[in-house]
């Protein structure tokens, strides 16, 4: 009999896990681009971003999540350390909503609001609007539910009626420090193996309801939990840059350094929690049902106060903190080799939020770009140098860039297709889509540009050369290819809403127009004998890649305005 009641909790356990995951994904992808926007916009200093922080993690019913969500901004740019650090402070604050609604959980008979919860959300699934609500509801539904069934197993399992377990707990001194440490460091391994917090939380609530566990060892748990449950971060920044690593660590040291002044003042610190909500750790004439009636909310209630006292001690010290996760983890040394390598996206963070790795892979293909026009550039350069050396050195280079543009290419498009696995928003899926076509045709311009060398590299491996007249059209023709590279990139750098697209498609139809009066232009002077019939061909073969390389940026444009050139 006991076996089964062991199956049952740990499969309810699995059935909370689940439900956590569904409805924090299902909240994620209702919230959608608002929610990266908040997230974004709202970090204007600690404070709102500890607001900012706590707000989104009780939207989404996951400090993982969160956090997660921050390294990943953090990594693409799009949040400074500093600003990682007081988001990661409030999402701590709001975590502890899992904690109260699990003691309600364990409170209140459930059973009336789960069973139409499913029926009204698997309705809600197989609506195309409404199905993001429906995987909500399953979700809340599987997490009430798992819920009334470890209550009801711990019930079976009468643990406190169990001399082998009470003697087990009450061998431990709870009123030394050294047990607490103990619990403390089963609480954060349990934590990191099975990478849940509110999975522990339940277990430590279950035992501690039965009144097997003394409350001074469920807490140590909690605190536990807390260092345990920043190994997701961690985990997802591995793959990441230097500074994304700082802000998942600073997550650690933020719990570590929290857990440590608590340990200093811990049985006064505990005690005056429990004041708070009228029980005394030392009563031991309350019965099972009063037990599991004022224990959930006594460990909610600490979890609550820990978290929120931490953050406003800690707050006023993240510069501090700042310093010390960047003297922890050091950048790279070698910046040459941090320029060949994808700076921004990894495979690791793709599987905790899938919708925000679409940002990730933005800031690569922004980067990805600005690449290609550098490669332009060392062509631009290529055409003026006449030292055999130098000119070398800088072909090889170009030839280097093109097969980087090829990884490039290769790498971001896996990404991307591992992030359209999952279950997504239209508007992403709209979204990868486009981003998709858009590193194709940068592709294609670092194509073209390395056949703008090759043909380069020809002219100077024979004995002519083009003419003053022929270089100065030259010039001019890559003058106007760098300014439509340019504006390309202020587009994908910058909000579409702020760019004016007929900027691109201006700089196309100009640079169309002088191809056009170059190829005339190219027949009179070959029929004058101002050069010869090979210099006119490699000359117009150069001009003419640079009005495909025009024609790859529209592309790219047009991809992400999601606009066509009339």
């Amino acid at each position: 009999m006991s076996i089964w009641i062991f199956l049952k909790i740990i499969g309810s356990l699995a059935l909370l896990i689940y439900g956590m995951k569904v409805m924090s994904e299902a909240l994620q992808k209702m919230a959608g681009a608002q929610l990266r926007h908040i997230l974004a916009a709202m970090t204007t200093n600690r404070f709102t971003g500890m607001l900012t922080g706590m707000f989104v993690t009780c939207a989404v019913q996951s400090s993982s999540a969160t956090t997660v969500m921050t390294v990943s901004f953090v990594n693409a740019g799009l949040l400074t350390l500093a600003q990682a650090i007081s988001v990661i402070m409030g999402a701590n604050i709001g975590t502890t909503l899992t904690a109260w609604v699990m003691s309600l959980g364990y409170n209140v008979d459930l059973t009336c609001v789960v069973y139409p919860a499913f029926f009204l959300g698997i309705m809600l699934i197989y609506s195309k609007s409404k199905r993001y609500f429906g995987d909500f509801l399953f979700g809340i539904a599987f997490l009430f539910f798992s819920l009334v069934m470890l209550s009801a197993a711990g019930k079976e399992l009468d643990l406190a009626h169990n001399p082998d377990v009470i003697n087990f707990f009450s061998s431990f001194d709870t009123g030394s420090h050294l047990t607490i440490i103990i619990f403390l460091l089963i609480g954060t391994i349990i934590t990191c193996i099975v990478q849940s917090s509110a999975a522990v939380m339940a277990i430590t609530i279950l035992l501690c309801s039965t009144g097997v566990l003394p409350i001074y060892l469920g807490i140590a748990l909690v605190m536990g939990e807390n260092i345990g449950t920043t190994a997701t971060a961690n985990l997802a920044a591995l793959g990441a840059n230097s500074q994304a690593r700082r802000a998942a660590m600073a997550h650690l040291v933020f719990n570590v350094i929290g857990v440590f002044w608590v340990l200093c003042v811990f049985y006064p610190f505990v005690d005056f929690v429990c004041s708070f909500v009228d029980y005394n750790p030392n009563d031991h004439s309350l019965t099972t049902e009063q037990l599991a009636k004022r224990l959930p909310i006594v460990l909610a209630a600490f979890h609550s106060f820990f978290n929120v006292t931490n953050t406003f001690a800690l707050i006023w010290f993240i510069p501090q903190i700042e310093k010390l996760v960047c003297k922890l983890i050091k950048s790279k040394n070698n910046e040459v080799e941090e320029e060949f390598r994808l700076r921004y996206i990894g495979g690791s963070t793709i599987m905790k939020t899938p919708e925000l790795s679409v940002l990730e892979a933005q800031k690569e293909i922004t980067s990805f770009a600005e690449r290609i026009q550098r490669m332009f550039g060392f062509v631009r350069e290529l055409l003026a140098t006449t030292n055999e050396n130098d000119f070398n050195k800088l072909y090889a280079r170009i030839e280097k860039y093109e097969n980087i543009s090829d990884s490039m290419e290769i790498e971001i498009a896996k990404y991307l297709n591992m992030v359209s696995d999952a279950h997504l928003s239209d508007d992403t899926k709209a979204k990868i889509r486009a981003m998709l076509r858009e590193i194709t045709e940068i592709e294609s311009i670092g194509d073209s540009c390395y056949n703008i060398a090759r043909t380069i590299n020809r002219k100077m491996s024979g004995k002519e050369d083009f003419t003053e007249k022929q270089y100065e059209h030259l010039h001019q023709m890559f003058e106007l290819t760098d300014d439509s590279l340019t504006q390309m990139n202020v587009l994908l750098a910058g909000r579409k809403v702020n760019y004016d697209v007929n900027r691109s498609f201006n700089i196309e139809n100009e640079i169309n127009n002088y191809r056009n009066q170059l190829k005339n232009q190219n027949i009179n002077d070959i029929n004058d004998h101002a050069y010869t019939y090979a210099m006119g061909t490699m000359y117009m073969d150069i001009i003419s890649e640079c009005e495909k390389l025009g024609d790859y940026v529209v592309n790219v444009v047009e991809a992400r305005m999601g606009t066509r050139k009339i």
